[in-house]
């Protein structure tokens, strides 16, 4: 088999023989250790700013231009909300948890 540029190499070897590929495993160690480091330091806003990142997968852009009105009605907590994108101008909607 002919290329452009010349024949085609086919004893080259695959960039990722023998190792893992797919999805990487997640990060269940480090953030639960960085939620312990924040609940110890009595770092209560950093905390919610952490835990609201992981709920909302927001880039941080977005997530520190939230404002408590956004994710809180009458005091409580939602448990849902609705926040527009910066970059994309895309509605983005998540779960808040407790």
């Amino acid at each position: 088999m002919q290329h452009i540029n010349g024949p085609v190499c086919r004893t080259m070897i695959p960039w990722n023989r023998g190792r893992l590929v797919g999805p990487k495993p997640p990060l269940k160690a480090e953030i639960w250790s960085i939620r312990i480091r924040l609940q110890v330091a009595h770092c209560v806003r950093d905390l919610a700013l952490f835990n609201l990142a992981l709920d909302s997968k927001l880039r941080a852009c977005d997530l520190v231009a939230l404002r408590v009105d956004d994710v809180a009605l009458n005091g409580r907590v939602r448990s849902r909300a609705t926040v527009m994108q910066r970059k994309t101008g895309r509605p983005v909607q998540f779960e808040i948890t407790e």
